[in-house]
């Protein structure tokens, strides 16, 4: 029987002198592949390390089709902010007009961020 102490992939990690920081979500939205990159690039030769987008999100007509436009634009920065290396993104939702359909899409984009190995959290609960 060995004696030896297994570690987890936690014990396995050191602190690093990096900072995280949080990525405003306008920085990234419509950032190409390349242009992600170069963030990627100017934050670490500054020390940093994207940790998290923040999103301000909102829900504000009581429509299907523009509830869905709005989680389709939270999925597509989940995309990008797992390419950037960002393990969360923050949703800020400042308005939800119908609560109802609104928690079923934010559950979505959670899913969708879990997928892709980072998570989502919303700061305002519709």
């Amino acid at each position: 029987m060995s004696t030896s102490r297994r570690t987890g992939p936690v014990e396995g990690c050191r602190p690093t002198d990096s900072t995280p920081v949080t990525v405003d979500a306008d920085a990234i939205a419509d950032a190409s592949r390349e242009d992600l990159r170069a963030l990627a690039d100017d934050l670490a030769d500054e020390g940093y390390v994207p940790a998290e987008v923040a999103v301000d999100a909102a829900f504000d007509e009581d429509c299907s089709l523009a509830t869905q436009r709005e989680a389709d634009r939270l999925r597509e920065l989940v995309e990008n902010a797992s390419f950037l290396g960002a393990n969360r993104l923050t949703v800020d939702v400042r308005e939800a007009a119908a609560p109802e359909k609104v928690r079923p899409a934010l559950s979505a984009v959670a899913e969708r961020a879990r997928r892709d190995g980072s998570r989502s959290t919303s700061t305002a609960s519709p």
